[in-house]
């Protein structure tokens, strides 16, 4: 049953949640910020945009670390890649239109959350916080209904 769940194996994934737990931690216990993806977007946003949204001050003070941070996470992936290449094919059969409106949809839902699923998934849920709890819980049960409702219709 192991390997039809995982295919490609699951210490890969076993060590990828270690290493992203590890960093998350490390991150809190050095200087007390929780880390996540979408507001990544909002800070850099701050750099070129004169909007008040993008001018508020927690994206101001903290823009440079959370740069810093998905560029880390860019050369992360990209070392990986030169150390053990490819693990899977780079290609897909979703039509870009699929993937432009899901795009749209998670940083739709992204922002009325107040936070990403990384964010609420790995840091709001190991700080305790109720309302990362309730998105969690949000984007789980709309993924698996969405899931199923779409493969019952016949969609891949």
């Amino acid at each position: 049953m192991i390997d039809t769940l995982f295919p490609l194996g699951w210490q890969h994934y076993l060590g990828g949640g270690l290493l992203i737990g590890c960093g998350v931690a490390l991150l809190w216990i050095g200087t007390g910020r929780m880390a996540g993806m979408s507001s990544v977007f909002s800070s850099t946003w701050s750099f070129v945009s004169r909007r008040p949204y993008f001018r508020q001050p927690r994206w101001l003070q903290s823009r440079a670390w959370r740069l810093q941070m998905a560029l880390g996470l860019v050369l992360g992936a990209g070392l990986w890649w030169l150390l053990f290449g490819p693990q899977q094919p780079l290609a897909t059969d979703v039509p870009a239109w699929r993937l432009a409106l899901g795009g749209l949809f998670v940083g739709f839902g992204a922002r009325m959350a107040g936070g990403c699923t990384s964010g609420h998934g790995i840091c709001g849920l190991a700080a305790l916080r109720p309302a990362s709890l309730l998105a969690v819980l949000t984007f789980m049960g709309t993924g698996f209904v969405t899931a199923q409702a779409l493969a019952a219709w016949g969609a891949r």
